[in-house]
């Protein structure tokens, strides 16, 4: 149960982490405060450096990951596209992305919750990575 439960968490942190850095390269072009620019940078290589650590752990299993559902990756890649051509501005870009992290955190939390046998190790990582996420939706708030 505890490797179920471990395997299981680490792939739903392994879509939301390629679900979020995909998110943040769909808008940075749109983007033109330096300052965000910023926060939406390191929030990505922060995402990408707990990927490849997901990456590792889920090797250990022998596991493969997991890629965010394709119907959930189309309809927020068709929605910030239908947003940013209404009103392509630096709030727009906060907005779509702070709705996309609440939604991580959310989903994240449900997760830890329901996968509560995984080792501590794999809480950790989802952790650390919801952390990400509030941290960003926090730092994006002044560009509302």
């Amino acid at each position: 149960m505890i490797e179920q439960d471990t395997i299981k968490l680490l792939r739903e942190c392994d879509a939301g982490v390629k679900m979020g850095t995909g998110s943040i390269d769909d808008v940075l072009a749109h983007v033109s405060s330096d300052k965000m620019a910023k926060y939406l940078t390191a929030c990505r290589d922060e995402h990408l450096k707990l990927g490849h650590e997901i990456e590792a752990a889920l090797n250990r299993f022998s596991d493969d990951g997991k890629d965010p559902n394709p119907m959930a990756k189309t309809m927020s890649y068709l929605k910030t596209e239908m947003k940013l051509a209404m009103e392509d501005t630096d709030s727009t870009v906060a907005d779509l992305m702070t709705d996309g992290c609440n939604m991580g955190v959310k989903s994240l939390n449900r997760y830890l919750n329901e996968y509560k046998a995984a080792d501590e190790t794999a809480k950790d990582i989802c952790k650390r990575l919801i952390n990400l996420e509030e941290r960003l939706a926090i730092d994006l708030r002044q560009f509302l």
